[in-house]
């Protein structure tokens, strides 16, 4: 297993863009200044933070009400085999929220939460970048 990054999620998404580009100076990956996803990473290292709407990611859960408040942290945790990670978490005593399932053509997720409601998130990725 790997961290693959703490994900911030966020109702203003292009005033915490413009922050975590302009004010503290991170490296943002692809440009999206209006969303719904960008990872920011420092000058030095492999770990990152990334930006994701606060509502794309009630959405996914199936909780969005009249607006999507609460979430907004999401562990994210890279595993192998999900499928297989996940069983494991079930037979442990977790709860699987959501998936596994599809996320983008390049990855495969599931979503549970921990003893305070906290997000954690799996993914498997299908394809890795050239």
């Amino acid at each position: 297993m790997e961290l693959a990054q703490v994900r911030l999620l966020v109702a203003d998404f292009p005033a915490c863009y413009r922050f975590y580009a302009e004010v503290l100076g991170l490296k943002p990956q692809s440009g999206a200044t209006g969303g719904p996803y960008e990872k920011f990473s420092p000058a030095t290292g492999s770990a990152g933070i990334a930006l994701q709407d606060r509502s794309m990611m009630a959405q996914i859960l199936g909780e969005v009400g009249d607006s999507a408040t609460g979430h907004r942290s999401l562990v994210v945790l890279r595993v192998d085999d999900l499928d297989a990670y996940c069983a494991g978490v079930v037979s442990r005593g977790g709860v699987i929220a959501h998936g596994p399932a599809p996320l983008t053509d390049r990855m495969r997720v599931a979503h549970l939460k921990d003893p305070e409601g906290n997000l954690v998130e799996l993914q498997e990725w299908l394809l890795l970048r050239n």
